[in-house]
């Protein structure tokens, strides 16, 4: 199954839906946007990412709350306080 993460104005994931495999492939490789498109359909709303359940891609699975960052292409969990950094390349927080 695919994990897509549903994202307000401000790039936070709101939810967290899943989608069957089959709808992402063509030609035997996953296309993004075919689960984008199935969520916009379903829920008329389009800010839509996917993430990955076991974490390969998109540094870390979504959860509600995370912050997609276009920038490092992945989700952040929300800090866990004053005094921590965000490691870029992991996507996890480490106290400064």
């Amino acid at each position: 199954m695919a994990h897509f993460a549903e994202l307000d104005e401000n790039n936070v994931v709101t939810s967290v839906a899943v989608v069957a495999n089959e709808v992402l492939l063509v030609d035997g490789v996953e296309v993004e946007s075919n689960g984008i498109d199935l969520m916009e359909s379903i829920t008329g709303h389009r800010r839509w990412v996917q993430t990955s359940y076991s974490g390969k891609f998109r540094l870390n699975y979504a959860g509600i709350g995370y912050l997609w960052r276009e920038d490092l292409q992945g989700f952040v969990p929300p800090c866990p306080g004053e005094g921590w950094v965000l490691n870029e390349a992991t996507g996890t927080w480490v106290e400064a």
